[in-house]
């Protein structure tokens, strides 16, 4: 693996407490490289990142109109939700369009990420349920998924299902390349494939300019990420990092995934980007994104930037006790095309 240099530097006072390295690529839909950090094959699980894409199948084949979902649903279908209640009422309602309940949801209940919605559900003594799961809107994509094939919802999280094995051929046909690896588990139990840093920014510009895509996958993916623009804070929720970037940048999308992951995708500057915190820690991948972005001229002006480039620490107290930011000259240092 090449080496990765510091992208993000913890400071407390006069001291850089710690240091995170990012690797990064960003390329057009014919594979022009546009910026490359660290190891551009460095295998990586997309995880949560690749969201919108999953979705793309079931919108495609007709889902919307034939279940009567709005742009509010398919935003849930590509988010990692807050749990807020909005989030848990559309899904709700989204499951019983077709004939469902929780029960049906293979991702498990946790408490919602919200922590206002997590001590809600405390005060009132309720346990969390599937649906404050930050995947059940996923998951619903999935369930309708198997409708449309007229199949049972039950086994659809397994790697040979063919709602899964759907999902696989449509990661390989725009990665342009097998994934690296067998697939593994991703947190909210469906499979999660591991594929080259450069075949995930590719796939991202592909997904993001409609190239390798049929007619009605590139009307899907107009949708989708309309849904994902009109619709930020069922992305994520008040106060999380993607939710705050869809509302900040004047075009396109981000995505984040668990493990320091995001994926970025500009139909209108014709590039994808995929971006991945060696540590695997988020709180460097949101500042890691927004300088790459910075980079690229993807913010409206730089100004629109600052408040992501430059994130406060704060102690128990709320007194603030430190920055993160960019290490100096990334990612300006890096080989860029």
């Amino acid at each position: 693996m090449r080496t990765a240099p510091v992208a993000v530097e913890l400071w407390r006072g006069d001291v850089v407490e710690s240091r995170h390295r990012v690797h990064l690529m960003a390329c057009t839909a014919e594979g022009a490289v546009r910026l490359v950090v660290g190891d551009a094959d460095l295998p990586v699980y997309p995880r949560s990142a690749i969201k919108p894409i999953q979705a793309l199948p079931w919108v495609a084949q007709g889902g919307l109109h034939r279940f009567g979902l709005s742009l509010e649903e398919l935003a849930l279908a590509c988010a990692s939700h807050a749990g807020e209640e909005r989030h848990v009422r559309l899904v709700r309602a989204w499951l019983a369009r077709l004939g469902l309940d929780p029960s049906h949801l293979v991702c498990a209940p946790h408490p919602p990420l919200s922590q206002k919605a997590a001590q809600r559900l405390a005060r009132e003594g309720r346990e969390p349920s599937r649906l404050h799961n930050n995947c059940s809107g996923k998951h619903a994509g999935m369930l309708t998924w198997t409708r449309l094939l007229d199949l049972p919802p039950s086994g659809y999280a397994q790697v040979h299902h063919p709602v899964q094995e759907g999902i696989l051929a449509l990661l390989v046909r725009l990665a342009g390349e097998d994934p690296v690896a067998q697939a593994a588990v991703d947190g909210c139990g469906v499979p999660t494939w591991p594929f080259r840093l450069r075949a995930l920014a590719l796939l991202a510009a592909r997904f993001a300019c409609g190239v390798g895509l049929s007619r009605a996958e590139r009307a899907a993916r107009v949708q989708i990420l309309r849904a994902c623009r009109r619709h930020p804070e069922l992305v994520g929720g008040e106060g999380r990092a993607t939710t705050r970037l869809l509302r900040a940048l004047p075009a396109g999308v981000v995505k984040e995934g668990a493990e320091g992951v995001y994926l970025g995708f500009f139909p209108e500057a014709g590039v994808g980007l995929a971006l991945k915190v060696e540590d695997g820690a988020a709180r460097a991948a949101e500042v890691a994104v927004a300088a790459a972005l910075a980079h690229l001229g993807l913010w409206r002006d730089q100004r629109a930037a600052l408040a992501f480039l430059q994130r406060e620490v704060f102690n128990h107290a709320g007194i603030r006790v430190g920055v993160l930011r960019p290490a100096r000259g990334w990612p300006s240092g890096a080989s860029a095309a």
